[in-house]
């Protein structure tokens, strides 16, 4: 009984279907937001691991030079 009661409190479905709108604007807005926040992270990520692959190429290079 409670538990029926409490789920019922966070459930709310308005009869003015425009009260939907300015939600999912908010959504579609954070939606295109993390899109590019993924994107920008793989990115960073990427040109991170090219680095990291150059300068262990360099100190084989090194290495190999030095023996």
């Amino acid at each position: 009984m409670l538990t029926s009661w409490l789920i019922q409190l966070f459930l709310y479905f308005p009869e003015d279907k425009s009260e939907y709108i300015p939600a999912g604007i908010t959504f579609v807005i954070f939606l295109i937001a993390a899109i590019f926040v993924f994107r920008f992270i793989i990115n960073v990520s990427k040109k991170e691991s090219q680095k990291a692959k150059e300068l262990e190429n360099r100190l084989k290079r090194e290495k190999i030079i030095k023996e």
